[in-house]
């Protein structure tokens, strides 16, 4: 069986300046489909920068709940162990914006569906979905409905 180990690339700063140049690059192939880049705490906000910074676009953070301040947006998911709140500031995203959602990792596709809900909540519509890693045996894309672009996916 071949590792699958990711390194923790933050630790690496010329395997940083390659991600980001990677997906700057994917970023500016949305040019013009996307009004918000929308990152997932905390991964997400690695690449969110970037991407938004690429497009000309603001960057808006979702994060765990308590951690942003108010007025938030708030939406509670079930986890296979628990449960979880996330939460985006009411006023961040115009009604009817195009949002590119990105984070590090899509196994189950819990966090990206809660997220969507809660983008959809805002009043803003989720038109892409970037991951850095996609688990496709967890058949997280399915649950989502949704295509998702990943730069690295493994069965």
């Amino acid at each position: 069986m071949a590792d699958k180990r990711i390194e923790f690339i933050e630790s690496k700063n010329s395997g940083l300046k390659v991600l980001l140049e990677v997906v700057e690059e994917k970023a500016l192939s949305l040019k013009g489909k996307v009004d918000v880049v929308v990152g997932l705490d905390s991964r997400g906000f690695l690449i969110g920068p970037s991407m938004a910074k690429a497009l000309g676009v603001p960057f808006v953070p979702i994060r765990k709940k308590g951690k942003l301040p108010p007025k938030v947006i708030s939406l509670s998911y079930d986890l296979e162990y628990g449960s979880a709140t996330i939460e985006i500031q009411e006023s961040s995203i115009k009604k009817g914006a195009r949002v590119l959602l990105v984070d590090d990792l899509l196994a189950t596709g819990g966090t990206l569906e809660s997220s969507m809900k809660l983008i959809d909540k805002i009043g803003a519509v989720t038109s892409e979905i970037f991951v850095l890693i996609e688990l496709k045996g967890l058949g997280g894309a399915k649950r989502l409905n949704h295509p998702v672009e990943s730069l690295i996916s493994y069965d």
